[in-house]
């Protein structure tokens, strides 16, 4: 396994200064944030990550996400940002591109008793995936579908509700489930459980703290956690997206050295 960090949480006021610090943790990955537009700043990451030890390990997120919108104008520029996403994460050889498929309370309209809001938002949820994923695929990356806690989306809350929207878009290649310990810590009832029953789905982790600091200061037992995905022959990356609480630079240098220390215990064992 490899530890990665959201562009957004390095220390530093330009991006080199936030890759020096990356490199001074010896972190692998750098996940950038999607809002940042990647796909039309190519050449300024190229110069940035070249003669590096780190590489871009992913693209969280985006400016839009109006993939289940009614108004199919926004739906599609929400999916056509997603391919230009997917099309940088091939360029760099990221792992992909991860994207809640909405925030809040559905946008669709309640057609009962034909179908509920919720019906129709997966159905179309199916065809958006099984469009992406082959897109993703055709560039060597993964979409990876994100479920999120209660407070942030009604739809994909738990890992099988990720899993169920891949299975009905049949299990294609180039799409795979973000795994967040902190939305797992929320929803689900045994982290460590649901991790080897959904294991083939996921394609890339987030982590942080129950109460979204970084790993090593809440009662999430990481251990159990990672010995899960070890279990399941996870060799991705384990990506920081969270508060930093402390001195950013100390704190996270004592979270990376426990995390590093929990991967090499468990796979010592």
């Amino acid at each position: 396994m490899h530890i990665s960090i959201q562009e957004n949480l390095l220390p530093g006021e330009t991006l080199n200064e936030k890759l020096d610090c990356a490199e001074a943790l010896l972190i692998d990955g750098v996940e950038v944030q999607g809002r940042s537009r990647l796909y039309d700043r190519i050449s300024e990451y190229e110069a940035a990550f070249r003669n590096r030890t780190v590489r871009i390990s992913s693209i969280c997120g985006q400016a839009t996400f109006d993939w289940l919108d009614p108004d199919p104008v926004k739906r599609q520029a929400s999916i056509d940002e997603s391919k230009r996403n997917l099309e940088a994460c091939g360029h760099f050889d990221a792992v992909g591109q991860i994207v809640p498929p909405i925030f809040g309370p559905p946008r669709l309209p309640d057609l009962s008793p034909l179908k509920d809001a919720v019906a129709l938002e997966k159905e179309l949820l199916v065809e958006i995936t099984r469009e992406l994923a082959a897109f993703a695929h055709s560039h060597g990356t993964l979409l990876l579908l994100e479920p999120l806690n209660r407070y942030e989306q009604h739809l994909l809350r738990r890992q099988e509700d990720g899993v169920e929207i891949i299975q009905k878009a049949g299990d294609p290649p180039g799409v795979a489930l973000l795994t967040d310990f902190f939305h797992m810590h929320i929803e689900e009832v045994d982290t460590p459980a649901t991790i080897r029953k959904i294991g083939p789905y996921i394609g890339h982790v987030h982590v942080a703290d129950n109460t979204r600091i970084q790993p090593g200061l809440g009662d999430i037992d990481w251990r159990a956690g990672i010995q899960a995905l070890a279990d399941i022959g996870f060799k991705g990356y384990l990506t920081y997206e969270c508060r930093v609480a402390g001195d950013p630079k100390a704190a996270l240098a004592q979270s990376v050295a426990f995390l590093r220390e929990t991967i090499a215990s468990v796979q010592n064992d």
